[in-house]
């Protein structure tokens, strides 16, 4: 028994990731006329939120130093935020798949008040901590999940909005748009360090894990938000003065997205085919997953507001591919708890 509770030490914060690449894969299954197998992924996806908390409430309690440690660490702090876009995401197929709004609305309340804590606990504690490691050492792709979960607030917050009574449409569309545009900002500000850090320090593939498909998968996020803001417009008229700068920013935000996919892959192909990284299981590869889904919905939600029909060949071809590593990474997962129990049993 002591044995199984110590593993709990290394449990990865971005494990909420397996949350989020399972609910966005399910969310395109249902728009792109998949129902069953997003209801099933739905399902599943019930259970993984649940086992994962209380994984992470036995860590918290049996290691308390451990976990509140990695929450100031630079490299393990920023997984934190999975919990935060796992919560809205799985709000988010409640909405979508069952009509289920006040559930709905519970983990819009719940990813709420952890974006808080969680945003001035970790971004204060990397900001008074004595010692600091240096940028090539402190700064990847995965701290760009604190844009993946500030932007799934806006998401929640937009999908929410067109269900309630006025003024309740005005004030989530209001929090929508505010966290929509300080996801941007912050985006900016992280993208250019990390950027920086790709192309002026030597990178290693082991420098290259997986949450660097992050790059794109905020930016796929910050492109759903702002589509949903477009069709929301109707419900909030003070959006309307704002269309032609959301629809020229949500463009942006695709764009950009998808620029790095192109970038992404010959990393990847770099990192595993020319440097012959082992590619083993590791809870960070659901990082990897939720981008692809990701960019599937937005660009279907998209292509909806705008009636960018040209584009319609991309989401069932993303979500394909999404599916595929979804599959790849849950059979990872399942070999990797095999081994563990049979590890224990000896």
């Amino acid at each position: 028994m002591t044995d199984r509770f110590d593993q709990l030490a290394g449990l990865s914060p971005a494990y909420f990731g397996m949350v989020m690449a399972t609910g966005i894969v399910s969310l395109a299954s249902h728009l792109l006329d998949m129902p069953l197998l997003a209801k099933a992924l739905f399902q599943l996806n019930i259970v993984f939120y649940a086992v994962l908390w209380v994984l992470t409430v036995l860590r918290m309690v049996r290691y308390p130093r451990r976990f509140f440690g990695d929450m100031i660490d630079h490299l393990r702090g920023p997984g934190f935020f999975t919990v935060v876009a796992g919560t809205c995401i799985l709000g988010g197929q409640f909405v979508l798949l069952t009509a289920d709004y006040r559930t709905g609305t519970t983990l819009w309340v719940v990813g709420l008040v952890l974006w808080i804590g969680l945003t001035y606990t970790i971004f204060t504690g990397f900001t008074v901590k004595e010692h600091k490691p240096t940028l090539d050492k402190g700064i990847s792709g995965a701290w760009l999940l604190a844009v993946v979960a500030t932007q799934s607030i806006a998401v929640l917050s937009a999908l929410l909005a067109a269900h309630v009574t006025q003024p309740g449409k005005l004030e989530l569309n209001f929090l929508a748009l505010s966290m929509w545009l300080w996801g941007g900002m912050l985006y900016i500000w992280m993208m250019s360090l990390i950027f920086y850090r790709y192309t002026f320090f030597p990178l290693s593939p082991g420098d290259l894990s997986p949450p660097y498909w992050i790059n794109m998968g905020a930016m796929a996020i910050s492109t759903l938000a702002g589509s949903l803001l477009i069709i929301n417009v109707p419900d909030a008229p003070f959006l309307t003065s704002l269309l032609p700068f959301i629809k020229g920013f949500t463009i942006f935000y695709w764009a950009t997205g998808t620029w790095w996919i192109p970038m992404l892959v010959i990393l990847a192909l770099w990192r595993h085919v020319y440097k012959r990284f082992p590619l083993k299981y590791d809870p960070l590869y659901w990082g990897a997953v939720f981008p692809l889904g990701m960019y599937a919905v937005s660009t279907h939600r998209m292509s909806e507001a705008m009636g960018f029909n040209f584009l319609g060949f991309l989401p069932p071809t993303f979500l394909y591919i999404a599916l595929v590593a979804w599959a790849v990474v849950f059979f990872g997962l399942i070999l990797d708890l095999v081994r563990r129990a049979g590890a224990l049993r000896l």
